[in-house]
């Protein structure tokens, strides 16, 4: 007989948890969509790089919320945030970079044009018959400014924001040795220091009534003076009031027929621009042939060299008769441990040509020491060293874990065919490693074709490239050649252009990559 009585409590239990769970998830969305349509929002409103960004939140947003409110997209929410900061984190950055390619983003450009307009009309001169004044400033407790201006010939002058007083007013008070007022009503003089705090804020204010007001210029002038470019919205022209030039819109800057520009200027779409440039222009092109050589040479001789240390380590102390090798194969285990960054400050120490300990060595046995630093071959020669160094524990590691997957009856059937240990070496250890590491080969030499750590910290890709028209080293690969143009150039920098060389970088790596993919697996059917 069945005792059991119905609890239909618990109905209600289910239906209130998935009622809170439904308000709980509405709330979070409605929190996480008020804070994106805020930087929607204000992105929009900067328009440029901010209008990219308010359309990558607003595309992820609109997935959040498809994937919580959908029950068919019940997945996706577990996937949501990780997903979220993908786009955010790698597509977005990607394709800002392929739209940045084709642009002339870089000094000078780097406003849409509405940003660029206003920094232009913000310009001001002096015209020829405006009288410069030193001025005294006062603040009110309700932080306006009144400025006492003094020409050097004639009565001074009261002027507050849209207000001219006489300096007979009885608002001014007892003047000092100066005939400067000790204070006005409302307001109280500003020291030296107090000027110096709030000289962006009075440079602002015009003061005076219009037309004839006067603007602050520097801690110790002020003038009447008047806007110097005006732009016509229908000609799409910058008129100079001072000089009567017109300046025309040229790929994003206002040029006078003369040649002469209007800063900042604004970027525009170019087309394959930096492309052509990058291919056809022998300045340009000079040093990226000689980066690019350079990038793969380096590239190719650290895995070389990394993974031959690699595999003599590791066959040696794959040995079990060694003594210590456990211990010794810890030891060796040491430069993979330490960030590479402080690893290669050390070997710029030991390579230094004055202290280095390395250096000394070789002068006190050879008489003098190569220059690591200065000279173009020995600079590379060192940072193929010091790759070296950083790079065989790796190859040591994974090549020993390699080793113990080759069958022990092959060396047998070798030893019985009576091959010596370079055969044994060369026809079965090497290929059967081959196709055991040769993704993570791939993988070492993608990595460093974009090492620009140990670029970088070991000389910033010196030697300088002489007469070179872009910032360009002996030792700079490409990743590091494109930070200079980017971020360090003396000249400026030019997003653009590193732009076209990334993408160029990406689709060179991706074209290596792929084919030595091919390679091993066609090594692996082979076998």
């Amino acid at each position: 007989m069945n005792t059991s009585k119905p609890q239909p409590e618990n109905d209600s239990v289910e239906f209130n948890d998935s009622l809170a769970g439904i308000l709980f998830r509405l709330l979070a969305l409605a929190i996480i969509d008020a804070f994106a349509l805020w930087f929607i929002y204000h992105g929009v409103s900067d328009g440029g790089i901010g209008l990219f960004l308010a359309t990558a939140m607003f595309i992820i947003t609109l997935g959040v919320n498809a994937a919580f409110l959908r029950e068919e997209l019940y997945p996706l929410r577990w996937l949501s945030p990780g997903l979220a900061l993908m786009i955010l984190l790698v597509v977005y950055p990607v394709l800002f970079t392929a739209y940045t390619a084709f642009t002339n983003y870089g000094t000078g450009h780097l406003l849409v044009k509405e940003q660029a307009l206003e920094q232009i009309a913000k310009i001001q001169y002096l015209p020829k018959e405006g009288v410069v004044y030193s001025w005294t400033g006062y603040r009110s407790d309700a932080g306006d400014f009144a400025i006492w201006v003094m020409p050097e010939e004639g009565k001074p002058l009261l002027l507050k924001a849209g207000q001219t007083l006489s300096p007979d007013d009885s608002s001014v008070g007892s003047l000092d040795n100066d005939g400067i007022p000790e204070s006005i009503a409302g307001y109280e003089r500003l020291t030296r220091a107090e000027s110096v705090r709030h000289i962006t804020e009075i440079s602002e204010f015009e003061f005076g009534e219009p037309p004839d007001v006067i603007s602050v210029k520097s801690l110790n002038e002020a003038a009447p003076l008047k806007q110097r470019y005006i732009y016509n919205e229908g000609t799409d022209t910058i008129e100079d009031k001072q000089t009567n030039k017109i300046f025309k819109p040229i790929v994003g800057t206002f040029t006078a027929d003369d040649g002469e520009v209007i800063r900042p200027g604004y970027y525009v779409i170019t087309g394959i621009e930096n492309f052509r440039k990058l291919f056809t222009s022998p300045a340009f092109r000079g040093p990226f042939i000689r980066i690019f050589i350079w990038t793969g040479v380096h590239a190719f001789f650290t895995v070389l060299l990394t993974f031959s240390l690699g595999v003599f380590f590791a066959i040696v102390f794959d040995d079990p008769t060694l003594p210590g090798r456990k211990l010794i194969r810890s030891l060796l285990l040491i430069p993979y441990a330490i960030p590479a960054f402080i690893t290669v400050q050390m070997w710029r120490g030991l390579l230094n040509p004055q202290l280095g300990v390395i250096s000394q060595a070789i002068t006190a046995v050879f008489g003098s020491s190569p220059d690591f630093f200065s000279n173009q071959w020995w600079a590379k020669i060192g940072i193929l060293f010091v790759q070296l160094w950083l790079g065989f524990p790796y190859m040591m590691l994974i090549c020993t874990g390699a080793l113990q997957s080759i069958p022990s009856d092959l060396y047998e059937a070798a030893n019985v065919d009576g091959a010596n240990v370079f055969q044994q070496f060369w026809n079965i250890t090497l290929p059967l490693l081959l196709v055991a590491v040769g993704p993570l080969l791939v993988g070492s030499f993608a990595f460093n074709f974009n090492n620009f750590t140990v670029i970088d910290v070991y000389n910033q890709g010196g030697p300088p490239i002489p007469n070179s028209p872009t910032p360009a080293g002996h030792t700079d690969i490409l990743i590091s050649y494109t930070f200079r143009l980017a971020f360090a150039g003396g000249r400026g920098i030019d997003y653009g252009y590193a732009s076209a060389i990334t993408i160029v970088i990406f689709l060179v790596l991706s074209v290596i990559v792929l084919w030595q993919y091919r390679f091993t697996e066609g090594l692996e059917e082979t076998m």
